[in-house]
């Protein structure tokens, strides 16, 4: 378990030798190359843990009859872990190590994925929202730690390619978390309807009460056994990552000067703006993958679908967004060899915009389509945004990291404003109530454009 630092005299000798100068610069030095491996495994993981969640929001309310804000608390119990545990993680890192992080991170994931068990037996929500924030706790330090490690993998130069890179297999998990959401618990919930569970529960009677309590056990089994599936692979590449020996890219510190770091960090125009653009672009991810069901259930029931058909039919549209999604992940990495990372980020957010402002004014699949087009602009967003906020920023990135992670908070009340216009089940003119909703999005998509302009200025020369 003892941790090895990298021979600096390899980089020394390589700055004098012509060969090496005249040569563009690795996004992954070979030295690197086995660690930045591992961790890179550590990204699927959490987005198979955010991909499965977004459409237990709509699962959750069928199955313990809430409104549709109402089931958006898991959302805030998901995210509003990685706002709790963000700085925490980023001043444990700072003590000890990179690697020391992703343990931790690795073990309240696990841990927070086991407490589906009891909260399942409980047959009460509660429960379910303190493993879900037990689990993000966990996302938060395996955040905090893995994207920092991976941008100091190697040349300042090729920070932004690296992360995208290895960020590009995050929605590999994103997309296993929707097809098990989708196989494996919206597939295998009871098919009675939200409103055959509430006539259930407004009989009163002894027999209809028991028939109720049946179904809601069986369905809580199901949306917990994913859970420990996942439990079990996560404590696997634990002991992996806890017995390899990892490469030392940062200098453990001996003092914390957190009121330093934090003045220079607000000072940072770009960094500032940076977080403030990742809040709006998880509020916009997050709003896009977990209100696609509500909109295309809606879209489908008025094509003659029954209401489980058009849940069913809707999550794997949202399967179709996370593959174009994930392809687009990695066209876009490819192009950041030749672009600068803002100029593509500001186009990108433009195309969001299109995308979103189609999905409200087309109607039946046209919107559909639209609504799963907005993945494909979304792709590089996150990284990207994330590589530049931190440039220039040093050893304050260790603790800048922790305010774009806390960022993700975005994917609370954003979704919830949005859950709260839906509840509304009010036409606006011509626009349902689901519809209109996504103007929140559109808006997020606004503020992402304006940063990638803004942004330009402060990235380095080697992409243009």
């Amino acid at each position: 378990m003892t941790e090895q630092t990298l021979n600096t005299n390899e980089d020394n000798s390589s700055m004098n030798n012509p060969k090496v100068m005249n040569s563009s610069p690795e996004v992954v030095p070979k030295a690197y190359l086995a660690s930045f491996i591992l961790i890179t495994l550590c990204f699927p993981l959490w987005g198979f843990a955010n991909d499965i969640t977004n459409p237990l929001v709509k699962a959750f309310s069928k199955v313990l009859q809430m409104s549709a804000a109402e089931g958006t608390w898991v959302q805030v119990a998901f995210y509003g872990g990685y706002g709790a545990m963000a700085i925490p993680a980023a001043l444990f890192i700072k003590k000890f190590s990179y690697k020391a992080g992703l343990m931790v991170g690795l073990a309240f994931y696990a841990l927070g994925a086991f407490l589906f068990i009891p909260a399942a037996g409980a047959q009460a929500f509660p429960p379910f929202l303190f493993a879900f924030f037990v689990m993000t706790c966990g996302l938060s330090f395996l955040e905090t730690s893995a994207n920092p490690y991976v941008l100091s993998m190697g040349p300042p130069e090729t920070a932004t390619q690296r992360l995208n890179l290895a960020q590009a297999f995050n929605p590999v998990g994103s997309l296993l978390g929707m097809f098990v959401a989708t196989q494996f618990i919206i597939q295998k919930l009871n098919p009675a309807t939200d409103a055959e569970r509430r006539e259930l529960a407004a009989d009163g009677s002894q027999s209809a009460l028991d028939q109720l309590s049946a179904i809601t056990a069986n369905d809580l089994t199901v949306i917990r056994d994913p859970y420990l599936a996942i439990g079990a692979v996560v404590v696997f590449v634990l002991l992996i990552i806890a017995f390899k020996k990892m490469p030392i890219t940062e200098e453990k510190s001996t003092s914390l000067d957190i009121k330093g770091t934090f003045k220079r960090l607000l000072a940072n125009q770009n960094y500032r703006e940076g977080v403030i653009a990742q809040m709006f672009y998880v509020g916009a991810q997050i709003m896009c993958w977990t209100f696609i069901i509500h909109y295309g259930t809606e879209v489908f029931v008025s094509m003659g679908l029954t209401e489980q058909a058009a849940e069913a039919k809707s999550q794997m549209f949202n399967i179709y967004a996370m593959v174009i999604f994930c392809l687009s992940r990695f066209i876009c990495t490819f192009l950041l060899k030749f672009i600068n990372p803002g100029k593509l980020l500001m186009v990108l957010a433009a195309g969001g915009m299109f995308f979103t402002a189609a999905t409200i004014f087309l109607n039946g699949l046209a919107g559909m389509y639209a609504l799963v087009g907005i993945s494909a602009c979304m792709s590089l967003m996150f990284p990207t945004i994330y590589g530049i906020a931190l440039t220039g920023t040093g050893d304050d990135a260790k603790l800048g990291a922790a305010g774009l992670i806390m960022a993700i908070v975005g994917g609370t009340f954003l979704p919830m404003a949005q859950a709260s216009i839906i509840d509304m089940k009010v036409v606006f003119d011509s626009f349902s109530a689901t519809k209109a909703s996504f103007v929140l999005p559109l808006l997020c998509f606004v503020v992402i454009a304006l940063y990638g302009k803004r942004s330009q200025q402060h990235l380095p020369n080697a992409n243009k």
